[in-house]
């Protein structure tokens, strides 16, 4: 099969960027043919490894194909980025201008059988309108879901065309009833496929334990993802025999916040700046705890990846990840409940002080945990994690290209 895979943001940085390129590696092995459309920052190169560049089409951002810094699906990327709810109307013109450009110079030099994109919002609505009559997937990554409510204008422009594509692939349950409600689609077209891990990169070593616990917060470096909150609690708990790695990144004043915390804890946190897969699966097989402390996600795949290493996950009770881990997991799984947010992925102030506090007691015993018994449950590993590989992942995404194209 001929596919043509759509994202409006760079590849591989970040959850939908890895999904999307495990996507067309996977697609490759089975046999299907595949052409890639991206929207990437103004130098990027495609690793040919992955897909060959003469198949790739990108809208280059950063004064190329268009002025300013690609506008993210999270309003804090972990490269330059725009926000979509500050963007002006000669900019947006201009954004769906350019990309649908490069979608039908794709079309015509590809012919694609089957459109797969990502994210139901501008770029998805686009292609539909621009191949009615090519079957076509939208994975659904969450953020997107977000974008809805912080720009409902653009959301309410776009909705009738996004209704039009033909199957949508989300992530976990409770995404699949957000689109239905926030997108009137059929739930009929919804099929629940989480995202997957690569074991050549995420698997399991013996835990050696030096007297040291090592905990590891790996993505974005922003407010939204918790790691203010994070950096905060472990002051609170700093006499305790800890060091946290931090790997990933973003830009800005938020960058610079959770940098400044982080050097409060001298010695105890080690920055690692973005990382690939292969040196992500090394820190995380190094470590004992994994902890992410996120207050909006869709599905994190490094919770998957963490835990294919034998880490210990300490995690906000996000929907997503009580749908894959269930509740009976205290030993290798702890889960902070949220209250009630102020906006889809920020919390009130007033709760601030008895969340710091809660996180603070769950890492305690987290590490407690570890100098009691340094190593995991691999029976409760293995049962969760043989399940999302990406090959079997793949396998059951391929059902759904069966179903749209038959």
């Amino acid at each position: 099969m001929k596919i043509l895979h759509i994202i409006s943001q760079s590849p591989d940085f970040t959850g939908s960027g890895k999904f999307i390129l495990e996507l067309i590696r996977q697609s490759a092995i089975k046999g299907h043919e595949n052409y890639l459309v991206a929207g990437v920052q103004a130098e990027f190169e495609m690793p040919g490894s992955v897909i060959d560049p003469d198949h790739c089409l990108f809208v280059r951002f950063d004064g190329k194909d268009l002025d300013y810094p690609i506008p993210g699906m999270s309003d804090v990327m972990p490269y330059p980025s725009s926000v979509f709810s500050t963007l002006g109307q000669a900019d947006h013109v201009a954004y769906q201008r350019v990309f649908e450009e490069k979608i039908r110079q794709a079309m015509d030099r590809f012919q694609p059988e089957l459109l797969h994109t990502h994210h139901l919002w501008v770029v998805s609505a686009l292609a539909r309108t621009i191949a009615p009559g090519i079957p076509m997937v939208t994975t659904c990554h969450g953020t997107c879901l977000r974008q809805h409510y912080l720009c409902p204008d653009i959301g309410r422009q776009i909705k009738k065309d996004l209704q039009k594509i033909d199957q949508i692939i989300a992530l976990s349950g409770d995404q699949r009833q957000t689109i239905v409600e926030t997108l009137g689609v059929d739930p009929l077209k919804i099929h629940v496929i989480s995202g997957g891990y690569n074991p050549s990169c995420f698997f399991y070593d013996p835990k050696a334990f030096h007297g040291v616990v090592e905990l590891v917060y790996a993505g974005k470096l922003s407010s939204a993802k918790g790691v203010p909150w994070l950096l905060k609690s472990l002051e609170q708990i700093g006499d305790l025999p800890f060091r946290l790695h931090m790997a990933g990144s973003s830009t800005g004043r938020e960058k610079e916040r959770c940098l400044a915390l982080a050097r409060r804890l001298g010695s105890k946190v080690v920055y690692h700046g973005p990382l690939s897969h292969a040196g992500l699966g090394a820190l995380m097989r190094s470590a004992h705890i994994f902890i992410l402390p996120s207050f909006y996600e869709g599905l994190p795949l490094v919770l998957m990846e963490a835990l294919a290493c034998g880490c210990r996950i300490i995690t906000t009770a996000l929907p997503g990840a009580k749908e894959i881990f269930g509740t009976d997991h205290a030993f290798m799984i702890k889960m902070i409940d949220l209250p009630k947010l102020k906006t889809i992925d920020t919390p009130h102030a007033k709760d601030m002080v008895n969340l710091e506090s809660l996180l603070a007691r769950t890492v305690k015993q987290g590490i407690e945990d570890i100098l009691t018994t340094a190593e995991p449950d691999r029976v409760f590993v293995d049962s969760v994690t043989s399940q999302f590989t990406w090959e079997k992942i793949f396998l059951r995404i391929e059902t759904v290209y069966t179903r749209v194209c038959r």
